[in-house]
Protein backbone atom coordinates (compact mmCIF):
# COMPACT_ATOMS: atom_id res chain seq x y z
CA UNK A 1 0.00 0.00 0.00
CA UNK A 2 1.42 3.41 -0.90
CA UNK A 3 1.91 6.10 1.71
CA UNK A 4 0.61 9.00 -0.37
CA UNK A 5 -2.41 11.10 0.42
CA UNK A 6 -5.62 10.24 -1.40
CA UNK A 7 -6.29 12.47 -4.42
CA UNK A 8 -9.74 14.03 -4.66
CA UNK A 9 -11.81 16.48 -6.68
CA UNK A 10 -14.91 18.39 -5.66
CA UNK A 11 -18.11 17.43 -7.50
CA UNK A 12 -21.28 19.50 -7.20
CA UNK A 13 -23.66 16.75 -8.25
CA UNK A 14 -25.55 15.82 -11.42
CA UNK A 15 -25.78 19.45 -12.53
CA UNK A 16 -22.00 19.92 -12.46
CA UNK A 17 -20.53 20.69 -15.88
CA UNK A 18 -17.60 18.45 -14.92
CA UNK A 19 -18.68 14.82 -15.04
CA UNK A 20 -17.62 12.01 -12.75
CA UNK A 21 -16.10 10.27 -15.76
CA UNK A 22 -13.89 13.28 -16.39
CA UNK A 23 -12.90 13.41 -12.73
CA UNK A 24 -11.86 9.77 -12.90
CA UNK A 25 -9.66 10.54 -15.89
CA UNK A 26 -7.75 13.11 -13.82
CA UNK A 27 -6.44 10.26 -11.68
CA UNK A 28 -8.42 11.27 -8.59
CA UNK A 29 -10.03 8.40 -6.71
CA UNK A 30 -12.15 10.38 -4.24
CA UNK A 31 -14.80 13.06 -4.57
CA UNK A 32 -15.89 15.71 -2.11
CA UNK A 33 -19.61 16.22 -2.66
CA UNK A 34 -22.83 17.31 -0.96
CA UNK A 35 -26.60 17.39 -1.39
CA UNK A 36 -26.79 21.06 -2.28
CA UNK A 37 -30.51 20.91 -2.96
CA UNK A 38 -31.31 20.22 0.72
CA UNK A 39 -31.81 23.57 2.52
CA UNK A 40 -29.53 24.39 5.45
CA UNK A 41 -31.11 23.16 8.66
CA UNK A 42 -32.99 20.24 7.10
CA UNK A 43 -32.01 16.60 7.50
CA UNK A 44 -30.50 14.83 4.52
CA UNK A 45 -32.71 11.94 3.37
CA UNK A 46 -31.02 8.56 3.71
CA UNK A 47 -32.26 7.55 0.26
CA UNK A 48 -30.67 10.65 -1.31
CA UNK A 49 -27.36 9.91 0.41
CA UNK A 50 -27.40 6.34 -0.92
CA UNK A 51 -28.33 7.52 -4.40
CA UNK A 52 -25.41 9.99 -4.51
CA UNK A 53 -23.10 7.31 -3.17
CA UNK A 54 -24.26 4.83 -5.81
CA UNK A 55 -23.80 7.39 -8.59
CA UNK A 56 -20.24 8.10 -7.50
CA UNK A 57 -19.40 4.42 -7.07
CA UNK A 58 -20.77 3.58 -10.53
CA UNK A 59 -18.15 5.96 -11.97
CA UNK A 60 -15.36 4.06 -10.20
CA UNK A 61 -14.89 6.72 -7.52
CA UNK A 62 -15.51 6.96 -3.78
CA UNK A 63 -17.51 9.62 -1.93
CA UNK A 64 -15.34 9.82 1.19
CA UNK A 65 -15.81 13.45 2.23
CA UNK A 66 -18.97 15.53 2.48
CA UNK A 67 -18.43 19.16 1.57
CA UNK A 68 -20.42 20.48 3.15
CA UNK A 69 -23.29 19.90 5.54
CA UNK A 70 -24.12 23.61 5.96
CA UNK A 71 -24.67 25.07 9.41
CA UNK A 72 -27.83 27.18 9.36
CA UNK A 73 -27.98 30.82 10.30
CA UNK A 74 -30.32 29.88 13.16
CA UNK A 75 -27.53 27.77 14.66
CA UNK A 76 -24.94 30.51 14.10
CA UNK A 77 -27.15 33.09 15.83
CA UNK A 78 -28.61 30.70 18.42
CA UNK A 79 -32.12 31.83 17.56
CA UNK A 80 -35.30 30.71 15.83
CA UNK A 81 -35.27 27.06 14.86
CA UNK A 82 -31.83 26.42 16.28
CA UNK A 83 -32.93 23.38 18.34
CA UNK A 84 -34.71 21.74 15.40
CA UNK A 85 -31.78 22.41 13.07
CA UNK A 86 -29.35 20.87 15.56
CA UNK A 87 -31.52 17.75 15.76
CA UNK A 88 -31.58 17.56 11.96
CA UNK A 89 -27.80 17.94 11.86
CA UNK A 90 -27.44 15.00 14.23
CA UNK A 91 -29.80 12.98 12.06
CA UNK A 92 -27.76 13.80 8.95
CA UNK A 93 -24.53 12.74 10.66
CA UNK A 94 -26.11 9.46 11.73
CA UNK A 95 -27.27 8.75 8.18
CA UNK A 96 -23.90 9.64 6.66
CA UNK A 97 -22.13 7.41 9.17
CA UNK A 98 -24.52 4.55 8.41
CA UNK A 99 -23.61 4.96 4.73
CA UNK A 100 -19.91 4.65 5.60
CA UNK A 101 -18.97 8.28 4.96
CA UNK A 102 -16.46 9.33 7.58
CA UNK A 103 -15.56 13.02 7.08
CA UNK A 104 -17.90 16.03 7.05
CA UNK A 105 -16.54 19.49 6.24
CA UNK A 106 -18.44 22.51 7.55
CA UNK A 107 -17.81 26.21 8.11
CA UNK A 108 -19.00 28.78 10.62
CA UNK A 109 -18.83 31.90 8.44
CA UNK A 110 -21.88 34.05 9.22
CA UNK A 111 -24.22 35.12 6.39
CA UNK A 112 -21.82 34.93 3.43
CA UNK A 113 -19.57 32.05 2.50
CA UNK A 114 -16.30 32.79 0.69
CA UNK A 115 -15.97 36.19 -0.98
CA UNK A 116 -14.24 37.31 -4.18
CA UNK A 117 -14.73 40.52 -6.16
CA UNK A 118 -13.43 39.38 -9.58
CA UNK A 119 -14.28 35.94 -10.93
CA UNK A 120 -12.27 36.31 -14.16
CA UNK A 121 -9.09 38.16 -13.27
CA UNK A 122 -6.86 37.99 -16.35
CA UNK A 123 -3.33 36.77 -15.75
CA UNK A 124 -0.48 37.73 -18.12
CA UNK A 125 -0.52 34.32 -19.86
CA UNK A 126 -4.27 34.39 -20.54
CA UNK A 127 -5.49 32.25 -17.63
CA UNK A 128 -8.34 33.57 -15.49
CA UNK A 129 -8.19 33.58 -11.70
CA UNK A 130 -10.37 34.54 -8.74
CA UNK A 131 -9.40 37.78 -7.02
CA UNK A 132 -10.34 39.84 -3.97
CA UNK A 133 -9.85 43.59 -4.17
CA UNK A 134 -10.80 45.70 -1.10
CA UNK A 135 -12.18 48.70 -2.98
CA UNK A 136 -14.62 46.55 -4.93
CA UNK A 137 -16.02 44.93 -1.82
CA UNK A 138 -16.13 48.33 -0.12
CA UNK A 139 -18.09 49.65 -3.12
CA UNK A 140 -20.65 46.86 -2.67
CA UNK A 141 -20.77 47.44 1.09
CA UNK A 142 -21.09 51.24 1.00
CA UNK A 143 -22.85 51.99 -2.28
CA UNK A 144 -24.98 48.91 -3.03
CA UNK A 145 -25.78 47.44 0.37
CA UNK A 146 -25.53 50.82 2.13
CA UNK A 147 -24.82 49.09 5.41
CA UNK A 148 -25.09 51.36 8.44
CA UNK A 149 -21.61 52.12 9.74
CA UNK A 150 -19.86 50.62 6.72
CA UNK A 151 -17.66 53.70 6.28
CA UNK A 152 -16.06 53.05 9.67
CA UNK A 153 -14.75 49.66 8.50
CA UNK A 154 -12.74 50.97 5.54
CA UNK A 155 -9.75 53.28 5.32
CA UNK A 156 -10.19 56.72 3.72
CA UNK A 157 -8.06 55.58 0.80
CA UNK A 158 -10.23 52.51 0.13
CA UNK A 159 -13.41 54.58 0.49
CA UNK A 160 -12.13 57.05 -2.09
CA UNK A 161 -11.20 54.22 -4.46
CA UNK A 162 -14.61 52.65 -3.91
CA UNK A 163 -16.47 55.87 -4.71
CA UNK A 164 -14.50 56.44 -7.91
CA UNK A 165 -14.65 52.81 -8.95
CA UNK A 166 -18.39 52.57 -8.31
CA UNK A 167 -19.04 55.53 -10.58
CA UNK A 168 -16.80 54.09 -13.30
CA UNK A 169 -18.59 50.73 -13.19
CA UNK A 170 -21.81 52.36 -14.36
CA UNK A 171 -25.27 50.88 -13.90
CA UNK A 172 -24.50 47.60 -15.68
CA UNK A 173 -21.23 47.01 -13.81
CA UNK A 174 -22.80 47.97 -10.49
CA UNK A 175 -25.59 45.44 -10.97
CA UNK A 176 -23.11 42.75 -12.00
CA UNK A 177 -20.93 43.28 -8.91
CA UNK A 178 -24.00 43.30 -6.66
CA UNK A 179 -25.50 40.13 -8.16
CA UNK A 180 -22.15 38.32 -8.10
CA UNK A 181 -21.63 39.10 -4.41
CA UNK A 182 -25.12 37.95 -3.46
CA UNK A 183 -24.87 34.75 -5.51
CA UNK A 184 -21.39 33.54 -4.59
CA UNK A 185 -22.31 30.43 -2.63
CA UNK A 186 -20.52 27.19 -3.57
CA UNK A 187 -22.81 24.88 -5.52
CA UNK A 188 -26.04 26.80 -5.04
CA UNK A 189 -27.65 30.09 -6.02
CA UNK A 190 -29.73 31.39 -3.13
CA UNK A 191 -31.36 34.20 -5.08
CA UNK A 192 -30.80 36.72 -2.27
CA UNK A 193 -31.80 40.34 -2.60
CA UNK A 194 -30.09 43.27 -0.89
CA UNK A 195 -32.98 43.41 1.58
CA UNK A 196 -32.55 39.70 2.32
CA UNK A 197 -28.88 40.31 3.08
CA UNK A 198 -29.71 43.31 5.29
CA UNK A 199 -32.16 41.17 7.25
CA UNK A 200 -29.56 38.44 7.71
CA UNK A 201 -27.00 40.97 8.91
CA UNK A 202 -29.52 42.40 11.37
CA UNK A 203 -29.92 38.99 13.01
CA UNK A 204 -26.18 39.01 13.74
CA UNK A 205 -26.10 42.58 15.06
CA UNK A 206 -25.97 41.54 18.72
CA UNK A 207 -23.87 38.38 18.32
CA UNK A 208 -20.32 39.69 17.96
CA UNK A 209 -17.12 37.60 17.97
CA UNK A 210 -17.57 36.22 21.47
CA UNK A 211 -21.20 35.38 20.83
CA UNK A 212 -20.28 33.55 17.63
CA UNK A 213 -17.61 31.60 19.51
CA UNK A 214 -20.19 30.60 22.12
CA UNK A 215 -22.57 29.45 19.39
CA UNK A 216 -19.81 27.39 17.75
CA UNK A 217 -19.03 25.79 21.12
CA UNK A 218 -22.74 25.07 21.62
CA UNK A 219 -22.95 23.57 18.12
CA UNK A 220 -20.03 21.24 18.80
CA UNK A 221 -21.41 20.26 22.19
CA UNK A 222 -24.73 19.40 20.54
CA UNK A 223 -23.45 17.42 17.53
CA UNK A 224 -20.13 15.85 18.53
CA UNK A 225 -21.75 12.94 20.43
CA UNK A 226 -23.78 12.13 17.31
CA UNK A 227 -20.66 12.35 15.15
CA UNK A 228 -18.75 10.03 17.48
CA UNK A 229 -21.63 7.53 17.55
CA UNK A 230 -21.78 7.57 13.75
CA UNK A 231 -18.01 7.24 13.30
CA UNK A 232 -17.91 10.63 11.55
CA UNK A 233 -15.15 13.22 11.93
CA UNK A 234 -16.09 16.90 11.62
CA UNK A 235 -13.66 19.23 9.85
CA UNK A 236 -14.16 22.98 10.17
CA UNK A 237 -13.06 25.05 7.18
CA UNK A 238 -11.19 28.33 7.79
CA UNK A 239 -12.78 31.67 6.93
CA UNK A 240 -12.26 32.85 3.38
CA UNK A 241 -10.99 35.51 3.35
CA UNK A 242 -9.64 35.26 6.91
CA UNK A 243 -10.79 38.63 8.21
CA UNK A 244 -14.11 40.30 9.15
CA UNK A 245 -16.47 41.38 6.36
CA UNK A 246 -19.67 43.46 6.39
CA UNK A 247 -19.19 44.12 10.10
CA UNK A 248 -19.48 40.38 10.78
CA UNK A 249 -17.02 38.51 12.97
CA UNK A 250 -14.79 35.80 11.54
CA UNK A 251 -13.61 33.37 14.20
CA UNK A 252 -11.77 30.71 12.13
CA UNK A 253 -9.12 32.93 10.58
CA UNK A 254 -5.85 32.44 12.46
CA UNK A 255 -3.70 29.69 13.90
CA UNK A 256 -4.86 30.73 17.37
CA UNK A 257 -8.49 30.44 16.27
CA UNK A 258 -8.01 26.88 15.05
CA UNK A 259 -6.06 25.85 18.13
CA UNK A 260 -8.86 27.26 20.30
CA UNK A 261 -11.54 25.39 18.36
CA UNK A 262 -9.66 22.10 18.57
CA UNK A 263 -9.33 22.79 22.28
CA UNK A 264 -13.10 23.08 22.75
CA UNK A 265 -13.44 19.31 22.81
CA UNK A 266 -10.86 16.54 23.11
CA UNK A 267 -12.91 14.34 20.82
CA UNK A 268 -11.07 13.18 17.66
CA UNK A 269 -14.32 14.03 15.85
CA UNK A 270 -13.62 17.72 16.47
CA UNK A 271 -11.21 18.49 13.66
CA UNK A 272 -10.10 20.73 10.83
CA UNK A 273 -10.17 20.96 7.05
CA UNK A 274 -6.72 22.41 6.40
CA UNK A 275 -7.12 25.02 3.63
CA UNK A 276 -3.79 26.52 2.65
CA UNK A 277 -5.39 29.17 0.43
CA UNK A 278 -7.67 30.61 3.10
CA UNK A 279 -5.04 30.51 5.84
CA UNK A 280 -2.29 31.64 3.45
CA UNK A 281 -3.85 35.05 2.86
CA UNK A 282 -2.41 36.03 6.25
CA UNK A 283 1.40 36.19 5.78
CA UNK A 284 2.08 35.61 9.48
CA UNK A 285 0.52 32.12 9.46
CA UNK A 286 3.16 29.38 9.64
CA UNK A 287 1.37 26.71 7.63
CA UNK A 288 3.82 23.80 8.09
CA UNK A 289 4.03 24.62 11.78
CA UNK A 290 0.25 24.65 12.01
CA UNK A 291 0.08 21.20 10.39
CA UNK A 292 2.42 19.96 13.10
CA UNK A 293 0.34 21.64 15.82
CA UNK A 294 -3.06 20.42 14.64
CA UNK A 295 -1.67 17.06 13.46
CA UNK A 296 -4.16 14.35 14.47
CA UNK A 297 -7.15 16.68 14.03
CA UNK A 298 -6.60 17.36 10.31
CA UNK A 299 -9.30 15.30 8.59
CA UNK A 300 -9.13 16.77 5.06
CA UNK A 301 -6.98 19.21 3.11
CA UNK A 302 -7.59 21.86 0.47
CA UNK A 303 -4.32 22.74 -1.26
CA UNK A 304 -3.90 25.98 -3.22
CA UNK A 305 -1.82 29.13 -3.20
CA UNK A 306 -2.50 32.85 -3.37
CA UNK A 307 -0.53 35.89 -4.46
CA UNK A 308 -0.82 38.71 -1.95
CA UNK A 309 -0.96 42.20 -3.42
CA UNK A 310 -0.40 45.65 -1.95
CA UNK A 311 -3.30 47.10 0.00
CA UNK A 312 -4.87 43.80 1.06
CA UNK A 313 -5.81 42.47 -2.37
CA UNK A 314 -4.98 38.89 -3.35
CA UNK A 315 -5.63 36.51 -6.20
CA UNK A 316 -5.53 32.75 -6.67
CA UNK A 317 -2.16 31.77 -8.09
CA UNK A 318 -1.11 28.50 -9.66
CA UNK A 319 -0.91 25.73 -7.08
CA UNK A 320 2.89 25.77 -6.98
CA UNK A 321 3.18 29.52 -7.58
CA UNK A 322 2.40 32.58 -5.47
CA UNK A 323 3.17 33.31 -1.84
CA UNK A 324 2.15 29.99 -0.26
CA UNK A 325 5.00 27.49 -0.41
CA UNK A 326 3.15 24.18 -0.57
CA UNK A 327 6.24 21.95 -0.51
CA UNK A 328 6.84 22.13 3.27
CA UNK A 329 3.08 21.93 3.90
CA UNK A 330 2.71 18.74 1.87
CA UNK A 331 5.83 17.34 3.53
CA UNK A 332 4.31 18.00 6.95
CA UNK A 333 1.01 16.38 5.91
CA UNK A 334 2.84 13.29 4.63
CA UNK A 335 4.80 13.07 7.87
CA UNK A 336 1.59 13.36 9.91
CA UNK A 337 -0.01 10.67 7.78
CA UNK A 338 2.98 8.36 8.33
CA UNK A 339 2.79 8.97 12.08
CA UNK A 340 -0.88 7.98 12.11
CA UNK A 341 -0.18 4.81 10.15
CA UNK A 342 2.57 3.81 12.55
CA UNK A 343 0.19 4.53 15.42
CA UNK A 344 -2.29 2.12 13.86
CA UNK A 345 -5.07 4.60 13.20
CA UNK A 346 -7.60 3.10 10.77
CA UNK A 347 -8.20 6.61 9.39
CA UNK A 348 -4.50 7.31 8.82
CA UNK A 349 -4.84 8.41 5.21
CA UNK A 350 -5.59 12.11 4.58
CA UNK A 351 -7.38 13.06 1.37
CA UNK A 352 -6.65 16.33 -0.37
CA UNK A 353 -8.12 18.14 -3.33
CA UNK A 354 -6.69 20.92 -5.50
CA UNK A 355 -8.74 23.87 -4.29
CA UNK A 356 -10.04 26.21 -6.98
CA UNK A 357 -8.15 26.44 -10.22
CA UNK A 358 -7.52 28.78 -13.11
CA UNK A 359 -9.77 28.83 -16.12
CA UNK A 360 -7.50 27.85 -19.01
CA UNK A 361 -7.26 26.06 -22.36
CA UNK A 362 -10.45 24.06 -23.09
CA UNK A 363 -12.12 25.46 -19.96
CA UNK A 364 -12.98 28.49 -22.12
CA UNK A 365 -14.87 26.27 -24.57
CA UNK A 366 -16.72 24.26 -21.93
CA UNK A 367 -19.91 25.22 -20.08
CA UNK A 368 -19.28 27.50 -17.11
CA UNK A 369 -18.32 25.53 -14.00
CA UNK A 370 -20.95 24.87 -11.35
CA UNK A 371 -19.13 27.30 -9.08
CA UNK A 372 -16.43 29.89 -9.88
CA UNK A 373 -12.99 28.44 -9.31
CA UNK A 374 -13.93 24.88 -10.28
CA UNK A 375 -13.10 24.42 -13.99
CA UNK A 376 -11.85 21.04 -15.16
CA UNK A 377 -8.51 21.79 -16.83
CA UNK A 378 -7.31 24.32 -14.26
CA UNK A 379 -7.94 21.86 -11.43
CA UNK A 380 -6.40 19.03 -13.45
CA UNK A 381 -3.20 21.07 -13.74
CA UNK A 382 -3.26 21.70 -9.99
CA UNK A 383 -3.83 18.03 -9.20
CA UNK A 384 -1.02 16.97 -11.51
CA UNK A 385 1.39 19.45 -9.91
CA UNK A 386 0.43 18.35 -6.40
CA UNK A 387 0.70 14.69 -7.37
CA UNK A 388 4.23 15.27 -8.61
CA UNK A 389 5.09 17.27 -5.50
CA UNK A 390 3.97 14.63 -3.03
CA UNK A 391 5.56 11.78 -5.00
CA UNK A 392 8.85 13.69 -5.16
CA UNK A 393 8.77 14.42 -1.46
CA UNK A 394 7.91 10.83 -0.61
CA UNK A 395 10.76 9.57 -2.81
CA UNK A 396 13.24 11.96 -1.19
CA UNK A 397 12.11 10.96 2.30
CA UNK A 398 12.57 7.28 1.45
CA UNK A 399 16.20 8.01 0.63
Amino acid sequence: MNNLMAEAMRWFGPGDSVSLGEIRQTGATVVYSALHDVPAGEAWPAAAIRARQDTVAAAGLSWDVVESVPVSEAIKTGTGECARHLENYRTTLARLGAAGIRVVVYNFMPVLDWVRTDLAYLLPDGREALRYEPWRFAAFDVHALRRTGAERDWSPQVLEQAACGWRELGAVGQEALTRQTLDLFPGVRLGLSLDDLRAMLARHAEVGPEGLRRHLAAFLEAVLPAAEAAGVRLAIHPDDPPFPILGLPRIVSTAADLESIVGLAASPANGVCFCTGSLGVRPETDLPGLVRQLGPRIHAAHLRSVTRELGGAFHESGHLEGDVDLAPVVAALLKEQARRRTEGRPDWRISFRPDHGHRMLDDFRRPAPACPGYPLIGRLRGLAELRGLQRGLAHAAAG
